[in-house]
Formats: C-alpha cells, sequence, structure tokens
C-alpha cells in the first residue's frame, strides 16, 4: 500500500464506475479511507468490494446529489465512520442532451442542473463545515474542457461545467483562510464505459471514433480514466498545498492549440 494520501478521508460523489471509480481505487491504492458514492448501488458495492480485495478501506453510501438532505445524511455519515474528512471530489454528473439553447426545454435543463451544478454546491456546502473543523482540506471539481472554452454541441452540460470553474474559483477565493484548496479538473473526452459504448456504435467503431473525438488533441489518443484519477491524486494531497484555485486541462493538448 503506497502513502500519497495516507490516513486520509476522501468521499467521492459518483464514484461507481468511469473517472470517479478510477480516483476512489486511486487514491484507498495510495492509503486514503474512501466513502464510496453514487445513484447506482450495485456497482457502488462492487467499487467498494475491489478496493477491499486489493487491501483498501472503502464503505458505499447510494446518494442522489440532487437532494440537500441524501448529500447531508451520507457526508455526516462518512464523518461518523472515518472520524473526519480531509478530501471531498465532485465527480457525479450527466451529460444531458444535445441541443442548443433556443432548442432545450425547461424541465432538460433543470434535470441537467440539478446534478452537474447543484450537486456540486451541495457536497461543498455539506463538507466545508468538516474541512473547518479538520484544519484545512481539498476539494477537487470534475469540470470539463468545455468549462472552459466553447462549441456547438450539448450546451446545457457545458454551460454546467462552467457553473463549476466558476465554482472552484470563488470557493478556493473564500476557503483558503481555512486551510482548504479547491481546484478543479478539466478532461477531454476519456474512454469511460459510457463513451466505449458510443464508440463502439459508431460507424467504423472505436478506431473511427477515436481519430474523429481527437482531431483537435496535440496527443491523438482518447483519454484514460487512471490519467484524470492521478491528477485528482495530486490535487488531493498534501503535495499540492500551495495549489488552489487551478483550473486544470487533461485534454492531449485540446486546448493548447
Amino acid at each position: 500500500m503506497a502513502s500519497r494520501v495516507a490516513g486520509k478521508v476522501a468521499l467521492i460523489t459518483g464514484a461507481a464506475s468511469g473517472m470517479g471509480r478510477a480516483t476512489a481505487e486511486l487514491l484507498a491504492s495510495e492509503g486514503a479511507l474512501v466513502a464510496v458514492t453514487d445513484v447506482d448501488k450495485a456497482l457502488g458495492e462492487e467499487t467498494v468490494e475491489g478496493i477491499r480485495a486489493d487491501g483498501g478501506e472503502a464503505t458505499f453510501w447510494p446518494l442522489d446529489v440532487s437532494s440537500e438532505a441524501e448529500v447531508e445524511h451520507v457526508v455526516t455519515s462518512a464523518v461518523d465512520r472515518y472520524r473526519k474528512l480531509d478530501i471531498l471530489v465532485n465527480c457525479a454528473g450527466v451529460i444531458g442532451v444535445d441541443k442548443p439553447t433556443h432548442e432545450v426545454s425547461e424541465d432538460e435543463w433543470d434535470a441537467l442542473f440539478a446534478v452537474d451544478v447543484k450537486g456540486v454546491f451541495l457536497s461543498t456546502k455539506h463538507a466545508v463545515p468538516h474541512l473547518i473543523d479538520n484544519g484545512g482540506g481539498s476539494i477537487v471539481n470534475f469540470s470539463s474542457i468545455y468549462g472552459l472554452i466553447g462549441n456547438d454541441e450539448f450546451t446545457p452540460y457545458h454551460v454546467a461545467k462552467g457553473a463549476v470553474t466558476m465554482q472552484t474559483r470563488q470557493d478556493a477565493a473564500t476557503y483558503g483562510k481555512y486551510g482548504i484548496r479547491v481546484n478543479s479538473v478539466h478532461p477531454s473526452t476519456v474512454l469511460t464505459p459510457l463513451v466505449e459504448g458510443i464508440a463502439n456504435a459508431y460507424d467504423g467503431g472505436l478506431a473511427a471514433y477515436e481519430e474523429m473525438m481527437t482531431a483537435n488533441q496535440s496527443i491523438r489518443r482518447l483519454g484514460r480514466p487512471i490519467e484524470v484519477a492521478y491528477a485528482v491524486l495530486y490535487l488531493a494531497s498534501d503535495e499540492s498545498q500551495w495549489v488552489t484555485g487551478v483550473t486544470l486541462p487533461i485534454d492531449g493538448g485540446y486546448t493548447a492549440r
């Protein structure tokens, strides 16, 4: 068992699959005690079983991040179990509809913002008092390269990720005096199970999908969940004690071009 976050308690939303799961597994392998949360109970419990089988410590709590009552209960329960909170990773998110602004319904907009924006707000709101009690800690928010730049697809998702980017900066400015650091990671397309399904259904399969999706990148391949997880690990660890308010692209050079 490695030790980059040894003894730290991390609560991760959206931790049952994809980048959230990779992050939970990596932090646990580096010594963190991990509160795995997700709406998917079966996959969440599977994630915990895998972590424990590898010698790590984790517990699963089902969580809909759009519900303040659920968020408050889970954060409190995790702190009761592990006695403190050092790290919050806001990974839970949905992609929503692929429509331009004038075609998006109010219900579609609200459903996406309830998870992708309100979920970050609520989890941060209820984690911060525990981080203050702990004498500080780290919050890492999952945004997207489309929380930094625009394009003509998935408008509600991209606007939501822009809100997460601004929440990161605002909370970094606000909570530094308590020793709380707040940063965000901004992946380009990453080969999660969801993306794999889309890629396999694409005309020409994964190879054609990868070529199309990475045409604007310097490194012409899709990302891997573990590559994003390592960035989260750095931002969650004491290695980044003087780093806050950073919006870190993990994108194969997409935003450099």
